[in-house]
């Protein structure tokens, strides 16, 4: 029983380290890989790797105690090191563009909201920022639906008759 998180890193390791090494990827080869994460993330990364024969050098940052894992062991750098420094403002850099990505995403997609009378662009990106997703705005209860800036009982009983 695996942890999805684990999967996830290898299927998208795997992902980019096979288009590089088949030559369908025109960015550079990186110097080195960062993982957000600890020792399970830096095996199933590791093991992606080893899959396809990408040879790039790769180290996980834990988050928790900001712990630097290797395949040669973990390392508890001090809280000042600038090394240290580095490879948190990378990781934290690539999770806001992530973050930030993912909701642009999110936010672009049509979904079963556009065909909801009385449901705007706006209005749709708050019924998603506070329910998380179309299944969650149809499970939400018509006090729910109200309590979100814009909507009304006529649009809270629209949304329920409409998305079932």
């Amino acid at each position: 029983d695996e942890n999805d998180d684990y999967a996830n890193m290898r299927e998208l390791v795997r992902w980019r380290a096979a288009r590089a090494v088949e030559g369908r990827d025109d960015r550079p080869d990186p110097d080195l890989l960062l993982v957000d994460g600890g020792d399970g993330q830096l095996g199933a990364a590791m093991g992606a790797l080893d899959e396809v024969g990408w040879d790039v050098p790769v180290v996980a940052l834990a988050k928790e105690r900001e712990l630097v894992v290797t395949p040669d062991g973990t390392h508890d750098w001090p809280d000042d090191a600038a090394h240290l420094h580095l490879l948190q403002r990378i990781r934290d850099e690539a999770h806001r563009f992530a973050v930030a990505y993912h909701q642009q995403v999110r936010d672009e997609v049509r979904t079963a909201l556009d065909e909801v009378p009385g449901v705007g662009p706006e209005l749709r990106k708050r019924l998603l920022r506070r329910f998380g997703s179309v299944e969650g705005v149809r499970g939400a209860s018509v006090d729910e639906l109200r309590a979100v800036e814009g909507v009304g009982e006529a649009t809270a009983g629209t949304l329920r008759s409409r998305l079932g």
